[in-house]
């Protein structure tokens, strides 16, 4: 396929955006070569600048869980725009939105709208924090909670010591708060606890990573965490902003039936518009201001153009109770393809999965966390993320990203991405 259009948008994004993206994973840096630009998108396909249509496997990272553009969503967004794009005010949809995700999701009473993931998950732990009247929190090398600094920190040189930032502008200060445990393993979560009495707020977790590739929690590992959060006084938070309204109508906590202290949401939640939230019970959310003394705030939270669309959203993913089956359905379909031809040509690899999360890993020991997850063959992802593009199917530029998929996804779409996979194995 030709890319002329979008290397020159590339060179010219470079004058006067940094590193030419606003976010990192789209510059390909990971994959080598020159960031696919897209003009629009419909359905199950992306089309790039260049003309070529494209199969996407990552659907804004996750929220397009119906296709692009899905009528209902587009719809509401252009008449809730003729009425005006934001007010700073209440609005009745902020509600209605409300009452909605609250009957959908298990154990919570209460929500709070914002603008993405990452104030979302920094919200959370702020809340936590507030709530308990403690500083520390722990988190997983390999999750991604957004780029608040508190979660931009790397592990450190033992299973009991503070981690150290791993980004510029994170202060050794707010590092020491943040502890880093292993994906997967519940005795290091203890033996943080053990080593940090009374002074954990709470332990924030993707139920299933998404961030090292997709990575499923370990068989009793959540029930773990759920037990040593409550024996300790810690809080439980699930950051269901992959995972939200996509395993399931209720999320991480319905499928596992794992009961989260908060949970956090993202895109999905206004329909691929910017927005997130963050719920807990009544108790918990109360803590807020203007109730309580934790301060939380922002003008576009609540944005009747984001309120809108995920409205939509909702209302089509609780209405249809095949949804979720069908997505299932789709994904180990997926998933039995790619593993019959990968063990055909003889390409080391394992499959991850969860629902509709899935996840290539190009080395044949089990994948369980950030440290497996790295001894992947990276040089035999790219060649298969440039195989696959030139094939016409466009996937995550990144070795550490799971797959999203989604319901617009025909088994025609299924069994071109597979030959298209066997054509491109053959080269591994």
């Amino acid at each position: 396929m030709l890319y002329q259009r979008s290397s020159r948008l590339f060179a010219e994004a470079e004058q006067v955006i940094p590193g030419g993206v606003n976010s990192p994973v789209r510059a390909f840096k990971a994959v080598g070569g020159t960031p696919v630009f897209i003009k629009e998108a419909k359905g199950a396909y992306l089309y790039d600048e260049d003309g070529n249509k494209l199969i996407d496997y990552i659907n804004s990272w996750g929220p397009m869980i119906l296709g692009h553009a899905y009528e209902p969503v587009v719809n509401a967004v252009i008449e809730r725009a003729k009425k005006g794009t934001s007010f700073g005010t209440p609005t009745a949809l902020e509600t209605e939105i409300a009452a909605l995700a609250v009957s959908m999701v298990p154990n919570i009473d209460k929500i709070r709208f914002v603008n993405s993931g990452t104030e979302a998950c920094m919200s959370a732990v702020r809340l936590a924090r507030g709530y308990t009247s403690r500083e520390k929190i722990i988190k997983f090398a390999g999750c991604y909670h957004g780029h608040s600094d508190s979660f931009l920190i790397q592990a450190g040189s033992g299973a009991v010591t503070f981690g150290t930032p791993n980004s510029p502008g994170v202060t050794q200060g707010t590092a020491k708060d943040t502890l880093l445990a292993q994906y997967n393993n519940l005795e290091n979560v203890k033996a943080l606890f053990a080593a940090n009495p009374d002074e954990i707020a709470a332990i924030i977790i993707e139920p299933v990573a998404g961030n090292m590739g997709c990575i499923p929690p370990a068989e009793g590992f959540l029930e773990g965490l759920r037990e040593v959060c409550t024996a300790n006084g810690a809080l439980l938070i699930f950051d269901e902003v992959m995972t939200g309204f996509r395993l399931a109508k209720g999320g991480a906590q319905e499928l596992f039936n794992i009961k989260a202290d908060i949970v956090t949401f993202g895109k999905v939640i206004g329909g691929g518009l910017p927005v997130g939230a963050f719920a807990a019970s009544g108790k918990i959310m109360d803590y807020l201001a203007p109730s309580g003394p934790v301060y939380q705030a922002g003008t576009l939270s609540g944005n009747p153009l984001a309120m809108a669309a995920g409205l939509e959203m909702l209302k089509a993913l609780n209405s249809d109770t095949k949804i979720f089956e069908r997505l299932e359905e789709k994904t180990a379909y997926l998933e039995k393809g790619i593993h019959k031809i990968l063990l055909e040509e003889e390409v080391s690899h394992t499959i991850n999965r969860v629902g509709s999360m899935i996840s290539v890993h190009f080395d044949k020991k089990p994948v369980t966390d950030f440290a497996t997850a790295g001894n992947g063959n990276n040089d035999t992802f790219k060649k298969f993320f440039h195989g696959l593009l030139d094939n016409g199917v466009y996937i995550a530029p990144s070795a550490y990203e799971t797959w999203f998929i989604t319901d617009a996804l025909t088994y025609e779409d299924l069994d071109y991405t597979l030959n298209a996979i066997k054509k491109v194995a053959g080269t591994l």
